[in-house]
């Protein structure tokens, strides 16, 4: 039997920050995901971040669409705010979120099926809008709810589980916040704990909108054509009474490696990852040199991992539209109700 629910006491020892909580109480439901998905390790990196900067839980509000990196803010910050929209929709939501709230800190969770593909819009908008955000993107190149289809992000080139070949270019969602004006830019890899925690508590404490992009490995699409162990080859050699699916159990995939060098991460599947690690004296302060470096090193087959931009002194939307400093629902008669004066100048505008 399997119990999904957390004891609810904590060892007396666990050390607290400087709110008085401990580790613990950033912590949510058990996860449903399979067993050593890269999903669960951003989550950790995130209860961390959050732990480590003494962020009231009830402060944030979560927010996310369709797919398995839409499920994990139930594993993280059980109690904060949170809300699950629709697919490719989250961004929108969050936006008005904000406007009528800017008290919370937002944080967007998505994918690359739900960022890059039927939410593209909706993130190009809120990239170029400046929205008060962290953006989250859990990229693993896959429809994992669906069956590994090849998301966006999947690399030209790159195979499917069935053995099919990729022939679409890919969409690079940090070259493309770049272009569309986002201030903090960054991309991680799941299972460089040491590099993520840091990028995560910048983009909590960045003003404006910052995305990281985190190269998270799907380990449930590994069982590609020819291999004897694949649920294909079973069910061809198995006279079963029904059929069933069996998710195998993974070890989490980690990295560790210092700024400026690059290694190569095998996959569950066997493929490869080259990831290179900004050297220390790469300078995020220049947009158009950070695109050039992506692409530079894009050519060589390399994922360039990172804080590769950030505007310290950037304005988000509500500095864009001179918006009031206080939540809306605590706007008085006064405020919403200005008298016919001001509705009479409104309206000699719009003549």
């Amino acid at each position: 039997m399997t119990y999904l629910a957390k004891p609810a006491l904590h060892h007396p020892s666990l050390k607290r920050n400087a709110l008085g909580f401990t580790r613990r109480d950033y912590e949510g439901k058990i996860s449903t995901l399979c067993a050593g998905c890269g999903h669960d390790s951003i989550s950790a990196a995130l209860i961390q971040a959050c732990w480590e900067l003494d962020i009231a839980p009830h402060r944030v509000a979560k927010l996310s669409g369709i797919g398995c990196s839409s499920k994990t803010p139930d594993y993280f910050l059980g109690n904060s705010h949170g809300f699950n929209t629709v697919h490719g929709r989250m961004p929108s939501v969050l936006t008005g979120a904000n406007l009528a709230n800017r008290e919370l800190l937002y944080l967007g969770v998505s994918g690359d099926g739900d960022s890059a593909s039927i939410g593209l819009g909706q993130f190009a908008h809120a990239m170029r809008r400046g929205v008060n955000m962290t953006y989250l993107v859990e990229n693993n190149g896959v429809y994992g709810l669906t069956k590994g289809q090849f998301s966006a992000t999947a690399d030209a080139g790159s195979k499917s589980k069935k053995g099919a070949v990729n022939s679409d270019a890919a969409i690079d969602l940090v070259s493309l916040a770049l272009q569309l004006g986002a201030s903090y830019v960054a991309r991680s890899f799941s299972g460089d704990k040491e590099q993520l925690v840091p990028l995560l508590k910048g983009a909590l404490r960045h003003h404006g909108a910052a995305l990281i992009d985190v190269i998270s490995p799907c380990v449930a699409f590994n069982n590609h054509a020819g291999s004897t162990k694949s649920y294909e080859h079973v069910r061809a050699h198995n006279e079963a009474v029904n059929r069933l699916d069996f998710m195998p159990s993974r070890d989490a995939i980690t990295a560790r490696y210092a700024p400026g060098e690059v290694i190569e991460v095998t996959q569950h599947d066997g493929s490869l990852l080259r990831l290179r690690k900004l050297h220390d004296g790469y300078d995020p302060g220049d947009r158009l040199a950070a695109m050039n470096h992506i692409a530079l090193h894009s050519a060589r087959g390399e994922i360039v991992t990172g804080l590769l931009y950030v505007d310290a002194a950037a304005a988000d939307l509500h500095e864009h539209l001179k918006t009031v400093e206080g939540p809306l629902n605590r706007l008085g008669d006064a405020e919403l109700c200005p008298g016919a004066a001001a509705l009479a100048a409104i309206n000699a505008e719009l003549v």
